[in-house]
Parts: C-alpha cells; sequence; structure tokens
C-alpha cells in the first residue's frame, strides 16, 4: 500500500472531533506561547467575529504523523497553535452550565461512546511532563483554581504560560462579554464552525519532518515586492526605465531581499495605519500605489525615502554634527525590542526631519520609551499597532521642534502602568522582556559608557528562590512572606554573562558574590553586579533601599513620574 500524504482545510469542529487524537511526542519543546502570542490570537479572533460575519478565519496549519481513517495523530508541527486554542475553548465552556457546557466540553474531551468503542479522554496530550498538569486543569475546566496557582511554584515554564494564558483568556472573555452568554455562544459558534486550521497528514515520520521543513523553509520564491516592482516600473515611460530599474535594485541589495520586502511592509501601515488584514500586493497596491502621483513619484518620493531611513533605523546609522551618538544609541534599544512595529513611526520622522538633528534627538527619546513602555508591558501587536497609529497619523500634519508631536509623549494611564510593572515581580517576565528591561536599566547606571552584546545573559536572583534553615539567608530573612514579596523584584535581580550554576545559586551571600557573581577577570560586566559585590549584607532593608533608587533611577531617566 502506497504511504501518502494528505492535507485537507477543517473547521475547529472538526478539528477538535473523534476524528483526531493528538499526542506531543516527548522530543517536542515545551509549550512556549505567552500572554503576548495568546492576547495576539484573542484580539484578532474577536477582531474578526465583530467584523466579518460570514467570512471564515484562517488558522495557519498543523503537521501530523497520521494513517488515514484511524484517529490517533502524533504533532509535528502545530502543538503551539493546538494547546493554546484548547485553552480558549476551555475558557469559554468554563462560563456556561448544563447541555451547554456539555456541548463545548465535547471539543475538550472526548465523551466517549460506547457502541463506537470510544473511551472518555481529553483530545490533546501534552508532552509527558506537562500532561497531567493541562488535563486536571484546563481539560478538566478547573481554570479557577489554575489561575489561584502560584507561578512562582509550578514546575516549569511550560506551566506557568499554560496558567498565564488561561488567566488572559477569562479576562479578555469577561471584558467583552461579561454575563452575556447568548454573544459568547456566538463567538464559540464562530470558534468551532468558521475558524479553520490545515490538517496535513502522513503516515512516516521522515515524510512528516519532510513537509514541516518545506513548509517552514525560506525561499527564493517570488516575494510581492518583485510584483509591485513590475507594477510601478511597468508604468513609467520606457525610456526612464532603466534609470528606475536600476535605483530600484540598489536599495534592495542595501537592504536585502527580505529586508526590502520588510520596508514595503512598513509602508503600507505608514499610509494604512492599521494591521494588515489582506496580502501585503493586494493592500500595497490599494493603499500606497492608488495614491501617488505617478509612479517615478513613487519611485523618488515613496520607496527611496523610506528604505533611506529604514536603513537608518535598522543600521544605528544616523548622521549628523550634533546628537548623532545619543541618537543611534536610542536606535540601538529600539532595535532589541522583540518586535519592530515602532519601525513605520521611526521611518516616517526620519524620511521628513532627518536634518533637524535637535527634533531627531528628541522624537526618538519618546519612541523608545513609548516602545519600552509596550514591551515590558506586554501590549499585544493590535494595541501595539493601534498605539503606533495614532502617532503615525500625527505626523501627517505639520509639526517641528518648536510644536513637536505629543502623540508620541505617554499618557497618565501608561506611566502609571509602566511604574506598576517595574515594581512588580520582573523575573516572571518572559525572559526578553525582562532581559531587555535589566540591560536598559544597567545602561542608565553606566550613563550610557557600557556595550551590551553578551553572546549569553542570565538573569539571577541575589537572595535565592529557596532558603535553607539554619542559612545567613534565613537569619537575614526569617519571614517567608517578604521573602516571596522580594525574590523576583528588581532589586534582588543581577545579570550575568554565564550559564546558571544551579549549585551556587543557594550559596550564602560572600560565596555566591565570589563563585558566581564574578566574570572569569574577577569582575562583572554589568553596574548593577558590581553594586551588589560591593555591597556587605542582604537584607530586607538594603534590598528596599535598593529597589526605591532603582525605581527613581528609571523614573528619572524615562521621565515617568
Amino acid at each position: 500500500m502506497t504511504k501518502k500524504i494528505s492535507g485537507a482545510e477543517y473547521p475547529l469542529a472538526k478539528i477538535f472531533s473523534s476524528d483526531f487524537d493528538y499526542s506531543i511526542p516527548s522530543y517536542q519543546r515545551p509549550y512556549a506561547w505567552t500572554e503576548v502570542q495568546a492576547g495576539e490570537l484573542f484580539s484578532d479572533l474577536y477582531d474578526f467575529f465583530l467584523k466579518e460575519k460570514d467570512d471564515t478565519y484562517f488558522l495557519g496549519s498543523i503537521v501530523l504523523i497520521k494513517d488515514e481513517g484511524h484517529p490517533n495523530a502524533e504533532v509535528i508541527d502545530g502543538q503551539q497553535r493546538l494547546t493554546t486554542l484548547t485553552i480558549l475553548l476551555a475558557a469559554i465552556t468554563s462560563r456556561f452550565d448544563g447541555d451547554l457546557r456539555a456541548d463545548f466540553e465535547s471539543y475538550i474531551r472526548e465523551p466517549g461512546r460506547a457502541s463506537q468503542g470510544l473511551k472518555p479522554k481529553p483530545r490533546l496530550a501534552l508532552r509527558e511532563r506537562d500532561r497531567q498538569f493541562f488535563s486536571d486543569y484546563v481539560q478538566g475546566l478547573r481554570l479557577e483554581e489554575l489561575v489561584a496557582l502560584d507561578p512562582a511554584q509550578l514546575d516549569n515554564e511550560s506551566q506557568r504560560n499554560i496558567r498565564r494564558n488561561a488567566e488572559l483568556f477569562m479576562q479578555r472573555i469577561d471584558m467583552h462579554f461579561a454575563d452575556d452568554i447568548p454573544r459568547l455562544v456566538e463567538f464559540g459558534s464562530f470558534l468551532v464552525q468558521r475558524c479553520f486550521l490545515v490538517a496535513v497528514s502522513t503516515p512516516s515520520q521522515q515524510s512528516a519532518f519532510r513537509v514541516f521543513s518545506v513548509l517552514n523553509s525560506r525561499g527564493l520564491d517570488l516575494l510581492p515586492t518583485d510584483i509591485i516592482k513590475s507594477d510601478i516600473i511597468g508604468s513609467i515611460a520606457p525610456a526612464k526605465q532603466d534609470e528606475y530599474t536600476e535605483a530600484w535594485e540598489e536599495l534592495e541589495v542595501e537592504t536585502g531581499r527580505d529586508g526590502f520586502a520588510e520596508v514595503f511592509g512598513h509602508i503600507r501601515m505608514i499610509y494604512a495605519k492599521e494591521k494588515a488584514r489582506r496580502a501585503l500586493l493586494e493592500e500595497f497596491r490599494e493603499k500606497v500605489i492608488a495614491k501617488a502621483s505617478s509612479a517615478e513619484d513613487l519611485v523618488t518620493k515613496v520607496v527611496q525615502p523610506y528604505t533611506d531611513a529604514y536603513l537608518i533605523a535598522k543600521q544605528c546609522q544616523y548622521a549628523s554634527t550634533s546628537n548623532a551618538a545619543e541618537v543611534n544609541a536610542l536606535l540601538h534599544w529600539l532595535n532589541r525590542i522583540d518586535n519592530s512595529d515602532w519601525l513605520p513611526s521611526a521611518m516616517k520622522f526620519l524620511a521628513d526631519k532627518a536634518s533637524d538633528a535637535a527634533y531627531v534627538l528628541w522624537f526618538l527619546r519618546k519612541l523608545e520609551r513609548l516602545a519600552a513602555v509596550m514591551h515590558v508591558c506586554a501590549y499585544d501587536v493590535n494595541s501595539r499597532i493601534e498605539r503606533y497609529a495614532s502617532v503615525l497619523r500625527a505626523l501627517e500634519a505639520p509639526h517641528s521642534m518648536a510644536s513637536p508631536v505629543v502623540e508620541v509623549d505617554l499618557s497618565p494611564d501608561e506611566k502609571d502602568a509602566m511604574r506598576r510593572a517595574l515594581d512588580g515581580n520582573v523575573y516572571l517576565m518572559t525572559a526578553r522582556r525582562r532581559n531587555y528591561l535589566m540591560l536598559r536599566l544597567d545602561s542608565f547606571l553606566s550613563d550610557g559608557a557600557a556595550s551590551y552584546d553578551p553572546m549569553l545573559l542570565t538573569i539571577e536572583h541575589v537572595l535565592p528562590q529557596t532558603v535553607a534553615e539554619g542559612s545567613q539567608w534565613a537569619a537575614w530573612w526569617p519571614s517567608a512572606d517578604e521573602r516571596l514579596n522580594w525574590v523576583h523584584r528588581l532589586a534582588n535581580l543581577v545579570p550575568l554573562n554565564q550559564r546558571r550554576n544551579s549549585a551556587a545559586q543557594n550559596y550564602d551571600f560572600e560565596a555566591k558574590k565570589k563563585a558566581y557573581f564574578v566574570g572569569r577577570s574577577g569582575v562583572s560586566s554589568y553596574v548593577l553586579t558590581t553594586q551588589v559585590l560591593n555591597t556587605r549584607e542582604w537584607t530586607p532593608a538594603i534590598v528596599q533601599k535598593r529597589q526605591a533608587d532603582l525605581l527613581g533611577l528609571l523614573t528619572e531617566k524615562w521621565e515617568l513620574a
């Protein structure tokens, strides 16, 4: 019998049915979606639910090892989507009672049918390490109990992500639906009937991995920019086409093929000021090309200046007789943010005002602060795009250093949210967020004198997470509640350029400083860590003062007061 690859598009009602019995193999990475990805998914689904009454929503693809006609399905690609969708369905189901609850619960757990030989069981089995946890709390619909668990006490990052995403979905459901059960049923029905996944199945592991590799490869296929180029250059008089083709291709060489495609996505955002809802080619034609006075103007007044601005921003290469070093330092920090949503605003500003060095410095200080707030406070992509859209709209009106773009400034609510995040459990942030924050704080302490390109960065606790009885730590910190209150906060964290040393983490203070907090040269690369090395004790009073000092510095540098 020939082993064949099959693929079909299914609604979630079919994806989460007795036709599929999913398991995540042990070699797969843990569940890694954070509240950022989960929040983006919910925002996209809810936005589509509100605006599109009949259309279908495509959720992507999954790759399975599965024999045709048999439900057992080993997930090679797609576990993040399947797990997150299960959490969302559980959050919706937990709001229902009676028959309604039983109806929606059937998408989470196979209810069983003796006549068909189906036993009751969860539809998705996670990796062995997290399987029981997920089954008990999410698939068992014990979400209130799950959210009440202390994240610091959970076994691993995967379980913390599951807990936080369940909490986020419950909060979003409360915010958008409150007690309107019929409306929530509509949303749930939209989810299972009008949201589709493509399931690609093959009976062999080798074939499944080949499919996965092809789906995720980055070949030199025709890009939207190639078609846009054909549209624009083809509209120019034949006598001038060579000149404009040469200019276009020079820009593409400077940015690289993928970089040039990114430029066009950002130009689309500058014009549209909203999240892309259709293919780049379609939206670029509608939002950009259709508004240009001529094809020549598109090249010289749109593509060229925005590409130049993109290169300045991405490569931190602003040139001026004044402020250049400070501007490029700010661009360096903006490029450390884990998204590029800030780039359209920077490109628009630099394309228009690059010659005014004082104004460029003013704007980028504000933009870096705004980007940092949205990064540290974990804004989802829709919230970020909406916020930057307000800046882009303001940049279209006349503005100057004398009358600057105030929309890039923080609102009182944004300042409050940032202060709360900085004074919270920083260690429990995602690694990218806490690493960014710790390095930015250290740069403020060094007054810009330090450079940060570590091959390896870990954020470590000074007061350890586990305190042994009879230790120096127990004498300094006798209250378990006080330890819990401070252990994950800013003042108790230091950046290190070395791997975690599980033995050293629980050393007494002096031993920990000597064995763990210094580099191979006997000193630390970081001011934050050096400060701790120069401290003789690590008591609650010292940590409390350090917290106040660090928060005061961040408040001053980011103007959060």
